[in-house]
C-alpha cells in the first residue's frame, strides 16, 4: 500500500509517517518508481506507536516495541526492553499518582479552612 493509505488506516497524516520514517520507526521501502510501500506489518507498527502515545508514552519510548516486533513477536511488548519500558513508566506514573495525591492533600485542608475559619488544621505552611 502508498502512504496515504497507509495513513488513512492508521488515523494519521502522512506527515507523521515521513517523520517516524526519518526517525526510523517505520521501514523506507520504495517501489520501481520510487514510491514508498508499506504492508500490514507497517500498519500494526503504526498501530502500537499510536497506543503507546495514547498511553502516554513519548516516541522514543515506543522504539523498543517496535524493534520487539519487526523481530518477528507478535506483540511489541513480549520483549526484555519493552518490558524495561514498561516497569519505568509505571514507576514514574507513580511518582506522578504521589505528587497529585500530596496537592490534593493541600487542597483539602485549603477546603476545610475555607469552609469553616474556625477549623484548627494547622494550616501553617500551605
Amino acid at each position: 500500500m502508498r502512504i496515504g493509505e497507509l495513513a488513512a488506516r492508521a488515523g494519521t497524516t502522512t506527515r507523521t509517517l515521513r517523520y517516524y520514517e526519518s526517525r526510523g520507526l517505520l521501514p523506507a521501502r520504495r517501489d520501481g518508481h520510487g514510491h514508498r510501500t508499506y504492508d500490514e506489518a507497517d500498519l500494526r507498527l503504526l498501530r502500537q506507536i499510536r497506543t503507546l502515545q495514547d498511553f502516554g508514552f513519548d516516541l522514543e519510548e515506543t522504539r523498543p516495541f517496535v524493534e520487539c516486533l519487526r523481530a518477528g513477536h507478535p506483540e511489541g511488548d513480549v520483549c526484555p526492553a519493552s518490558l524495561a519500558v514498561y516497569r519505568r513508566k509505571l514507576d514514574e506514573l507513580d511518582a506522578l499518582i504521589g505528587e497529585l495525591q500530596a496537592v490534593r492533600a493541600k487542597i483539602g485542608v485549603r477546603l476545610a479552612l475555607a469552609e469553616d475559619p474556625m477549623c484548627e488544621l494547622g494550616g501553617q505552611g500551605l
